[in-house]
């Protein structure tokens, strides 16, 4: 793999988008190449990830997790991370992929990450926004999804958003007060 390609590959992933040209090589020169043989595990769920994969070439399934009971595997895309957290922190993976064939991998592990961050500061200060806007991003996705919850789990909430609360509502409230 030359140096060109496998810095395509990086480029493309969100969480680089923004570096400099020189700071995607670095992390170039400092990934590992490695090749998985068909039937290899590239990550496993429940292990302690120290590594982000980037899948460079070859077929690749991810497994659901071994709690659920299913036989479907969603294929890995050349050009995919897997395991992207485990370059920044100490996290286990939370699924398990699989080689279905060879697949050239680049290997980007924790170590080289930190060592990269404290000799480029603004490395390490471009990942924390990237990983800090994801995290805000979650956390309105799941502030929408508590009003959506909260609304449908009280017959009241339903009631209003079919216009009928009012009434309901109304004559509770008469009701309450003719009783103390």
């Amino acid at each position: 793999m030359s140096m060109d390609a496998v810095s395509a590959h990086l480029v493309r992933l969100e969480i680089f988008h923004g570096l400099k040209p020189l700071q995607i090589t670095e992390i170039v020169r400092h990934a590992e190449r490695v090749v998985f043989k068909g039937g290899q595990v590239l990550i496993e769920d429940g292990r302690a990830g120290d590594a982000a994969i980037i899948v460079v070439g070859g077929e690749a399934v991810r497994t659901k997790a071994p709690m659920v009971r299913t036989e479907e595997e969603e294929p890995i895309e050349p050009g995919s991370m897997l395991g992207e957290m485990s370059m920044l922190i100490e996290t286990d993976y939370s699924s398990t992929v699989v080689a279905r064939s060879d697949v050239r991998a680049l290997r980007i592990t924790r170590d080289a990450m930190l060592t990269m961050m404290l000799e480029d500061p603004s490395l390490a200060e471009h990942l924390v926004a990237k990983v800090a806007r994801r995290l805000h991003n979650i956390a309105a996705e799941l502030r929408k999804i508590d009003v959506v919850l909260a609304a449908s789990s009280t017959p009241d909430a339903a009631e209003e958003a079919s216009g009928e609360g009012h009434l309901h509502t109304a004559g509770r409230s008469a009701g309450a007060m003719a009783s103390h």
